[in-house]
């Protein structure tokens, strides 16, 4: 995630990044450009008719009743996506609070030097990795803190970690309930905290599992591609050769809402816009150790 200040408005203005459209869009600027040049000489070099220009000119109403729908269009499909990225950033910050909980009430209920919460201090934030890897569909084992070869076989070489060290972490709940170090009721109090990790998981296993409907996405760029590709036709005979440099920066804003959306409605992968699931694991780490100490 792309870490800015918000009120710096030239450094946006002057500076490409890495996430920046322009750079992802510029072949097709290219490519529009040519088109829209070619349209331009073809429509200003062999139509001499005023009746034909007149017709072509008649495109150019159509484009103002489409423009309201593909604006509509996109405005739905951009707050779809953040919607979807604001789930997911919800989602991690439940997981930032249940891990802190549970590691408050783990220090509070066990008695001062008990094995188990050395064992938990390393644990809880194992959860945080685990699921980070599982949603951008990896395993890294060597980022896993103090954990047995014993457990790490239990939990599988990939098969849903979390699922495997979220019984690993409530095995261990029940092991010191049936050796009365903690009591019937404190263990229930645990059980309610570690199901809200499952809860996170499933949510945001919902979010990535759960695309745009595909029909709707082809149609939106079949939409911009055709509306971007018949402006030349209708506004040549107003503009000119003006009509390119118009065209390429109506496609850019129109492609680029596209292209935010797509990067965001996935928010746990690695681009530069998604969620920075690796810091918050780190800060889940930290401060649970913290707690534990």
């Amino acid at each position: 995630m792309i870490n800015y200040n918000p009120r710096d408005w030239f450094t946006f203005i002057f500076r490409i990044h890495t996430a920046d459209t322009v750079k992802k869009l510029f072949p097709m600027f290219i490519a529009i450009a040519i088109y829209s040049a070619i349209i331009a000489w073809l429509e200003l070099y062999f139509v001499r008719s005023q009746v034909e220009r007149d017709h072509l000119k008649n495109i150019s109403a159509m484009h103002g009743l489409l423009g309201f729908v593909i604006s509509m269009l996109l405005v739905f499909r951009t707050n779809t996506a953040y919607d979807r990225w604001w789930e997911g950033r919800r989602q991690w910050g439940t997981l930032v609070n249940s891990s802190r909980n549970l590691a408050m009430k783990i220090k509070a209920m066990l008695p001062a030097g008990h094995p188990a919460v050395a064992w938990y201090a390393h644990m809880i934030p194992n959860y945080a990795f685990a699921l980070k890897d599982h949603l951008r569909g990896e395993h890294h084992p060597d980022k896993l803190e103090d954990i047995s070869p014993e457990e790490l076989e239990r939990m599988g070489g990939g098969i849903h970690i979390p699922n495997r060290m979220a019984v690993l972490i409530l095995e261990k709940a029940n092991e010191l309930y049936r050796h009365q170090v903690i009591t019937g009721e404190q263990l229930i109090t645990l059980n309610t905290q570690l199901e809200s990790f499952t809860d996170v998981c499933g949510a945001c296993e919902r979010i990535k599992n759960t695309p745009i409907p595909f029909s709707y996405s082809v149609f939106l760029k079949k939409f911009i591609f055709f509306y971007v590709m018949t402006l030349p036709m209708g506004y040549v005979f107003g503009l000119g050769y003006l009509v390119v440099p118009m065209v390429v920066f109506i496609f850019y804003v129109l492609a680029s809402l596209e292209l935010i959306a797509e990067e965001i409605e996935d928010p746990f992968g690695k681009d530069a816009n998604d969620l920075p699931m690796e810091s918050i694991s780190l800060n889940i780490r930290r401060h649970v150790q913290e707690i534990m100490q």
